[in-house]
């Protein structure tokens, strides 16, 4: 059984004493998993990286055994933003909630392509953050707990949006609110494609976190959210 595609490198760890069991990320194949021999060697080290793109061969004698991995290096982005700590949070913040949320071996091509255009925006240095949001929202759609913030949920009104409900992430205008409001979270304008400053990307980013903490991680089990988007908010209000 084997098979070959690009794809991106979401995790690495140590597998005995010369190998390594990585997480890559296929546009087909969703999160896939598999031993590369002599992973941790001089060589392979530089092209295992956080982000990078690379052109995988799997192979294993049975599709469902966890197989192993020959790897060519296709594009390097980790090597680009060594020295940008943001932008290194910020890939370390995206590759730890793929590999958190992901399930193995299920297709996401969606999401595949808002991760590596967002990668691409992040490397190129250019203006990646509200992308950042957009692909935290998009994360939340494939998983199941997309924002609906096209109207009020309870008005039916696209007018005056001003609030989400914890509950179901639909939109909830001011007059629909009503008495309720307290109870419901604010909609930042930075999640309705407007606002570019940072307070507003990062009012985006609390309410995105809300659903990822509240619904998500409940859904996965219970586990707490990769302490790496921790750090890379924690980083960006600092800024």
């Amino acid at each position: 059984m084997e098979w070959r595609e690009e794809g991106i490198l979401i995790g690495v760890r140590r597998y005995g004493e010369s190998s390594v069991i990585v997480e890559i990320f296929f546009e087909s194949r969703g999160r896939h998993l598999g031993v590369v021999r002599g992973g941790s060697s001089r060589r392979l080290s530089p092209i295992l990286q956080l982000g990078n793109d690379l052109d995988a061969h799997w192979k294993a004698r049975l599709e469902e055994h966890l197989g192993s991995f020959s790897v060519e290096l296709i594009k390097s982005r980790a090597s680009t933003i060594m020295m940008d700590r943001l932008a290194l949070s910020g890939l370390s913040s995206i590759c730890s909630l793929l590999n958190f949320t992901l399930p193995e071996r299920e297709n996401h091509i969606k999401l595949f392509k808002n991760t590596r255009d967002l990668l691409n925006s992040l490397t190129s240095k250019n203006n990646w953050l509200s992308e950042y949001l957009h692909w935290e929202m998009v994360l939340l759609e494939e998983l199941g707990f997309g924002l609906d913030l096209s109207q009020c949920v309870v008005t039916g009104s696209s007018d005056n949006l001003n609030y989400i409900s914890p509950k179901s992430g639909s939109a909830v205008s001011t007059d629909g609110a009503g008495d309720w409001s307290k109870r419901l979270l604010p909609l930042p304008k930075s999640l309705l494609g407007f606002g570019e400053n940072m307070v507003d990307t990062i009012q985006g980013l609390t309410v995105t976190g809300y659903f990822l903490e509240n619904k998500v991680a409940p859904a996965l089990g219970n586990r707490k959210i990769p302490a790496a988007r921790g750090r890379f908010i924690e980083l960006l209000r600092k800024i």
